[in-house]
C-alpha cells in the first residue's frame, strides 16, 4: 500500500530540505524529502503526494527536466519550483513548463507557507474538477467552482492575466482560480504609478483574512500608468469580478512581442 504525504520536497541542499520539513511539519503537514530529482521520481512510484516542491538547479536531472518527465508521463501532482538562481527567466520558464508557482531562495517562513497553502488548495480544487469531469454524479457541496480566463486573455501560470487594450496599453490582474486558493482578500498593497513591474516578479501584495500575505506576480513587464482605485474603496470587487472590474493595473508594456510568447491563452468556460 502506498504511503500518503502532503508534500514531497526535492533539493540537493540538505539545509533547504531541513527547513521545508521543519516549517511545514510545524503546520501539521506530512513531508517526505529527497536530495535529487531521480530519487523523487522513485518516491512518486511508491507513495502518494498532494504537492511537490522541487529545486531547479540540481545535478543529473534539473527541475525543468523533472517537469518535462511529469508532463510526458501524465503525472499531475502540482509542482512548486524553487531556486537560488531567482532570475525572471527561470521563474517564467518554470511556469510555462507546468509548475504552478515559483519560490526564490532564500525564502522567509511566510513566503514558504503562503505558496505551500496555495499549492495544496490548488490541488484540492483541480482534483475536484477532474472528479466531476469523469462522473457528474460525484458533484459534491465541497467542490469549488472557478471561472477560467476569457479566451482573449493571456495567463502567466494559473495566477495572473493580461489583456491587450488599444493605444498600446495592457490591463493586468489575478485569476479567479488564484483567488480560490487563498482566503478572502482584505487589502492589496499596490506599487506606485510610474513604477515598473517585471514579468514573473511581484507586482502587489494581497493580505488575506487569515493574516497571510501573498505575492501577486506580474504577467508582463511594463510601467504602471493606472491603478484600480475602486479596489481601495471596495476590495470585494476583485472576488466578484476578477477579469473585468477587478483588474489591478494598466501598464505600458516594455517588450510585449517578446514576453507574450511566454504566456498561455485563456479559455472560455463551458
Amino acid at each position: 500500500m502506498k504511503r500518503k504525504f502532503d508534500i514531497l520536497a526535492i533539493d540537493d541542499e540538505e539545509v533547504i530540505l531541513a527547513s521545508i520539513v521543519k516549517l511545514c511539519s510545524a503546520e501539521n503537514l506530512r513531508v517526505d524529502s529527497v536530495l535529487d530529482a531521480k530519487e523523487g521520481l522513485n518516491k512518486l512510484d511508491k507513495n502518494d503526494y498532494r504537492l511537490i516542491i522541487c529545486d531547479i538547479m540540481m545535478p543529473e536531472m534539473d527541475g525543468f527536466q523533472f517537469l518535462e518527465f511529469l508532463y510526458k508521463n501524465r503525472i499531475e501532482t502540482p509542482v512548486i519550483i524553487t531556486t537560488g538562481f531567482s532570475t525572471v527567466e527561470n521563474a517564467v520558464k518554470s511556469l510555462a513548463r507546468g509548475a504552478i508557482d515559483f519560490l526564490p531562495k532564500p525564502f522567509t517562513v511566510d513566503e514558504l507557507l503562503s505558496v505551500v497553502f496555495r499549492g495544496l488548495k490548488y490541488q484540492e480544487i483541480i482534483s475536484s474538477q477532474e472528479m466531476i469531469d469523469v462522473d457528474a454524479k460525484k458533484i459534491t457541496p465541497q467542490q469549488v467552482a472557478f471561472v477560467s480566463c476569457p479566451a482573449n486573455y493571456l495567463c502567466l501560470g494559473y495566477a495572473s492575466w493580461a489583456v491587450v487594450e488599444g493605444a498600446g496599453s495592457v490591463k493586468i490582474g489575478v485569476t479567479d482560480l488564484f483567488l480560490k486558493t487563498v482566503a478572502t482578500i482584505k487589502k492589496i498593497d499596490f506599487f506606485n504609478l510610474d513604477e515598473e513591474v517585471v514579468q514573473g516578479n511581484t507586482c502587489a501584495f494581497a493580505r488575506t483574512e487569515d493574516q497571510m500575505t501573498h505575492q501577486l506576480l506580474a504577467p508582463l513587464t511594463g510601467r504602471i500608468i493606472k491603478k484600480n482605485d475602486k479596489l481601495g474603496r471596495d476590495i470585494n470587487i476583485i472576488d466578484k469580478d476578477p477579469y473585468f472590474e477587478g483588474w489591478l493595473y494598466t501598464i505600458i508594456p516594455s517588450d510585449l512581442d517578446y514576453e507574450i510568447d511566454r504566456l498561455t491563452q485563456g479559455v472560455v468556460e463551458s
